[in-house]
């Protein structure tokens, strides 16, 4: 059972077990209330046939029974004598038939009462008879009263009927009620995961998760995610701070360490110097460059300076910078929605750099040729960076974007850059307002740039 209760919602759950509950309750008590009622209608017709059977018997004793007894309603009266037989009785009552056999007689003289077939009145259905003494001692007679049970089991048809429609239609009830006050009451927790999702989105080191009105366990669950939140932001502004130091304090002694190596490679006198040497530094040097552009582009970055940039223009720069480049980068001109042009709101130089960095990778996997295109479609404009290479299993098109990320076919150094190209291209889109993703081009991989506003244009 707790397999299959487990993939349900709480919410759903909690209302489950509440009408599982309830609905055990009703029905125990629903049960309990048919047969306490069906005893009390049974003491009340049992009292109401005893009082008929007293009243007959004080005519009785006083002489003055009349022929027929006079009763009310479907009640059935006889008088019978000391041998059962019948004596007197009312209009509906059998003369020579008795109610009760001599067994049921001595029973009822106990003071309990019978159930008899109305067969015996000539009625349908069942009676039920009580017997009181009544006359001389000598000579005793006994009055049987006989009430039909047809009000009862009316009574008792009614009442299953009432609890068959109302039981379902108050569980409905119930349940909805549940619902909704269930979901009202885990509404701060639907807050609580709808500022952890805002936070994942934003990336923006000072969200924190919102604090409940009342002071409850969820309170004290966001106030402690919140101080663990607190705790991650100072740890990873510290580790920004220390991959910013130190690639800052790196540039200056291997940009005149890689000055030196070349001016000794021009004059002749680094003949004992490898010669992958200066290739290694170029690649020190361009890592250190890179982890300096990410530490100044995370999450508690000045904002960058945004101004309106044109697509189209920034293709024409890729054409001429890849012009000589090992495959062909073909610039294919923009597709217009509307004749509306792809200008978006960012930093020339942030998506001029991420740009760049899609086309490098591009060009350093594709096997004949390089695409890219900006369109635009409705509110959105995209830029895509599409080659013909190997491509990126589904799996793995994600990880790419995290930080010194290689596939397994990139291992060798010598044949990829330094891991972080994506890992910057993405946070340097993530601060211009734009999204990157990765998609099969069948064959090769398409890289998706989208800004999902467009600037405003004049005229």
């Amino acid at each position: 059972m707790n397999g299959w209760l487990e993939r349900w919602g709480l919410r759903t759950r909690l209302m489950a077990l509440g009408l599982v509950g309830v609905t055990g309750a009703l029905v125990v008590g629903g049960l309990l209330l048919y047969a306490a009622t069906g005893v009390s209608l049974e003491r009340a017709t049992v009292a109401e046939a005893r009082s008929n059977a007293s009243d007959v018997a004080a005519l009785v004793n006083d002489g003055r029974l009349p022929e027929p007894v006079p009763v009310s309603g479907a009640q059935v009266v006889q008088v019978l004598d000391a041998g059962n037989r019948v004596v007197g009785g009312s209009v509906t009552a059998d003369r020579l038939t008795p109610l009760i056999n001599p067994q049921e007689r001595r029973r009822l003289l106990a003071g309990g009462w019978v159930t008899v077939p109305g067969s015996r009145a000539g009625l349908g259905g069942e009676l039920v008879a009580v017997a009181v003494l009544a006359g001389p001692a000598g000579n005793p007679s006994v009055v049987v009263a006989a009430v039909p049970t047809a009000d009862l089991e009316t009574s008792r048809r009614v009442l299953r009927t009432l609890m068959l429609v109302f039981f379902p239609v108050f569980l409905a009830l119930l349940a909805f009620t549940a619902w909704r006050v269930i979901g009202y009451t885990l509404r701060p927790v639907e807050r609580l995961r709808q500022g952890a999702e805002r936070i994942g989105e934003s990336a923006d080191p000072s969200e924190r998760l919102p604090l409940p009105t009342a002071h409850d366990e969820l309170w004290a669950l966001a106030t402690t995610l919140n101080g663990m939140l607190e705790r991650l932001s100072v740890a990873s502004a510290k580790q920004r701070d220390f991959v910013s130091d130190a690639a800052h304090e790196l540039r200056s002694p291997l940009a005149s360490l890689q000055t030196q190596l070349e001016v000794a490679g021009r004059l002749g006198d680094g003949g004992t110097l490898p010669a992958e040497l200066l290739p290694d530094l170029h690649r020190l040097s361009a890592l250190v460059e890179d982890l300096l552009v990410l530490a100044r582009s995370g999450p508690d970055a000045a904002p960058p300076r945004r101004e309106p940039l044109d697509l189209s223009e920034l293709l024409t720069e890729v054409e001429h910078r890849y012009a000589a480049a090992r495959v062909p980068v073909r610039v294919h001109q923009s597709r217009l929605d509307g004749g509306v042009r792809p200008v978006v709101s960012g930093s020339r130089t942030e998506v001029s750099r991420a740009v760049t960095n899609l086309v490098d990778n591009a060009v350093r996997h594709a096997r004949t040729c390089v695409v890219v295109r900006a369109d635009v479609h409705g509110d959105a404009a995209r830029l895509v960076v599409q080659d013909d290479g190997n491509g990126v299993p589904p799996q793995e098109r994600e990880r790419v974007f995290d930080r010194f990320a290689r596939l397994e076919e990139a291992r060798d150094r010598d044949s990829g850059g330094s891991g972080l190209g994506l890992p910057i291209t993405r946070e340097l889109l993530r601060r211009n307002g734009a999204r990157v993703w990765l998609e099969d081009a069948a064959p090769g991989l398409r890289a998706v740039v989208q800004f999902d506003r467009l600037a405003e244009q004049a005229g």
